[in-house]
Parts: structure tokens; C-alpha cells; sequence
């Protein structure tokens, strides 16, 4: 676009509303407007990474981008990747976004069982002490029994598990 366009206020906000991902062509001054990068942000989340610096660790910001999109959480600022509630907003829009996560934090039970309830294959790739972990090994059986298979040998014989995965392979 023409950059006097670029750079006119009213055109990049009916951009940004219609895809977000347009704020990478806007002027860096309005990359640096709260109300334009917000209005990029309910539209694409992952706009954050066109965003002003100070908005990838502005926690207002980030969370209005995780939560139309948990992924943008790659985009946020490292502080915000070590933010348990900052992660776990993003993990309950996107289990996926787990990977952009500080490692503590990807072996943590309670984001780890958020995401294996809404997208039980993610087990698979869970840290080896909560695959020994019986209320994650449950929470992926009972969606996919043949997840069962990827437990610690200790909770494979576990009767209850057992008799979960039986039920849901019978569902």
C-alpha cells in the first residue's frame, strides 16, 4: 500500500478489523498504538508478532491475543512464557501452545492435564513423570484408550485405568 496509507490511522484500523495480520504493514508509529494493535489482536491473535515491542510485554496486550489465538504466545515476551496463568490461558484456547512454554512450565501437572483434556495425543509428548502420573494417564485414556500404551509401566496394570480404557473403547 501507498505509505501515506500505511500511515493514516483510520484506514489501518478498518484493515486490521478485517485481518489482523495486516498490522505488518502498517506505519511503525501505528504499530505502536494500543487501540490498532488490540483491534489486529481480536481479529488474529498471532498479529502480536507485528506488534509494538512494549505490547509483547504489555500482560493486557498479550492476554487479549491469547485469547482469540493461544499460539501468539510464541510472540509474547520470554517473561510471560515463564507466567503460569499467562500459559495456562493460552493452553486452554490452544493446547498446542504448551511448546511455547519455559520448560518448567511444560512439565507442570495442571497445564499438562489442561491440555491432554482437550487434546488427549498431546500425552504422547507429556514429560515422563506425568505419564506416571495416574489423573493425567486417566484424563488420556478416557478420551483414547490406545493412549495407554504411552503410560509408565506402573499404571498400565492399575485397575482402574484398566477399566477406563476398556469403557472408552467400547464408546
Amino acid at each position: 500500500a501507498d505509505k501515506k496509507l500505511k500511515g493514516d490511522k483510520e484506514v489501518v484500523l478498518a484493515a486490521v478489523k478485517q485481518s489482523g495480520l495486516t498490522l505488518d504493514y502498517a506505519d511503525k508509529k501505528l504499530k505502536g498504538d494500543k487501540k490498532i494493535v488490540l483491534a489486529a489482536l481480536k481479529q488474529d491473535g498471532t498479529a502480536l508478532q507485528y506488534a509494538n515491542e512494549k505490547f509483547k510485554a504489555d500482560k493486557e496486550v498479550v492476554l487479549a491475543a491469547l485469547k482469540q489465538n493461544g499460539s501468539a504466545l510464541e510472540y509474547a515476551d520470554d517473561k510471560f512464557k515463564a507466567d503460569k496463568e499467562v500459559v495456562l490461558s493460552a493452553v486452554k484456547q490452544n493446547g498446542s501452545a504448551l511448546q511455547f512454554a519455559n520448560e518448567k512450565l511444560k512439565a507442570d501437572k495442571e497445564l499438562v492435564l489442561a491440555v491432554v483434556k482437550q487434546d488427549a495425543w498431546f500425552f504422547k509428548r507429556a514429560d515422563d513423570k506425568l505419564k506416571a502420573d495416574k489423573e493425567i494417564v486417566l484424563a488420556a485414556v478416557k478420551q483414547d484408550a490406545s493412549l495407554l500404551q504411552y503410560a509408565d509401566e506402573k499404571l498400565k496394570g492399575d485397575r482402574e485405568i484398566i477399566l477406563t480404557a476398556i469403557k472408552q473403547d467400547a464408546s
